[in-house]
């Protein structure tokens, strides 16, 4: 298979898109938090042609992307005060929400599960498609599975080039990391996944919420819930800034190191620095990118700079954690 790249700045690219997608095709796509992989989500062969090339475990739900409340409506069979609220203020935009599913969603979706993560993006590129479609697009991170997602089209032809139709190229995500993941069933609002709209602002909203799956021992409800994940083909460390030499010593008996660093001061013995910034916005704008410059640079190991115990750094800890797991 040839893989396509298509301009987001082109309407005749974005109309070839659609039509491949509207065929039962897959179309790697920008969205604001990172690249898309699209595939019709009311259509199991679509769908399992996503976990194909992506060699994702079908019991790893997908996030269903819509234009907004009205189009995830009948995917839902609950749609609770609390989702109007949410969807009101936060879509289109960087939060997934997870509800009771309906017989329209193939298990595929769902990891064979009883909910249904649904969200609506807010990049042009990726509204442009779904109103073009005309239908839900199921839409995991454009990436092999475990490896760090990406945020340009090069990153996604790096890891699936060949294994999908086509890559509608539309620059950076301004973003950079994925969406929040909340669950509105029967019992309180819960976290499943720290992402780009912070634990505060939903807070705001619906007082306090928990956080994690409510029997662990369920399938599971959200993409992103694994042990390892967001993860270089590097070995990762994560240390404070006054321990940083010595692990990259420690690490470098085995081959280059790489090292992600907000601090300013030189680190002896590291092959690459990348210097993030540091503001949580800012750094997650850049991280995932960092990672695979340090992956390609032949790093065979990456040390980190620990993040500040804030909650505004949840989602990077969070993501920073799964990579060196």
């Amino acid at each position: 298979m040839e893989t396509r790249l298509l301009s987001a700045q082109s309407p005749g690219d974005l109309d070839e898109a659609a039509a491949l997608l509207r065929s039962g095709g897959l179309v790697a796509f920008p969205t604001e938090t990172v690249y898309g992989l699209g595939g019709l989500a009311l259509e199991p062969l679509a769908v399992r042609a996503i976990y194909a090339a992506k060699g994702r475990p079908m019991t790893n739900p997908l996030i269903v992307h819509v234009l907004g409340e009205r189009e995830a409506r009948p995917l839902c069979a609950r749609w609770p005060l609390e989702a109007m609220q949410l969807a009101s203020r936060f879509w289109p935009g960087p939060l997934t929400l997870v509800l009771p599913r309906t017989d329209i969603v193939p298990d595929e979706v769902t990891g064979g599960g009883p909910t249904v993560a649904v969200r609506a993006p807010s990049h042009p590129a990726a509204r442009a498609l779904l109103d073009r479609v005309g239908a839900p697009l199921a839409a995991p991170s454009a990436n092999r599975a475990e490896h760090v997602s990406p945020t340009t089209a090069a990153h996604v032809l790096r890891d699936l080039n060949g294994r999908i139709d086509a890559v509608v190229d539309g620059g950076r995500c301004p973003v950079g990391i994925e969406s929040t993941v909340l669950a509105l069933g029967e019992g309180p609002p819960r976290l499943l996944r720290a992402g780009a709209i912070p634990r505060s602002d939903l807070e705001e909203m619906l007082g306090d919420i928990e956080t994690g799956p409510a029997r662990p021992a369920d399938a599971a409800p959200s993409p992103g819930m694994q042990r390892r994940h967001y993860a270089p083909a590097a070995r990762v460390r994560i240390a404070p800034a006054a321990a940083l030499e010595s692990v990259v010593r420690e690490l470098g008996s085995s081959g280059p190191v790489g090292v992600l660093a907000m601090s300013t001061e030189a680190i002896a013995g590291a092959s690459a620095v990348h210097r993030l910034a540091s503001d949580a916005a800012g750094y997650a704008r850049d991280l995932y990118a960092a990672l695979r410059d340090l992956e390609d640079r032949g790093c065979s190991a990456i040390a980190v700079e620990a993040v500040p115990d804030d909650p505004a750094w949840d989602a990077i800890r969070d993501r920073l954690a799964r990579a060196a797991a």
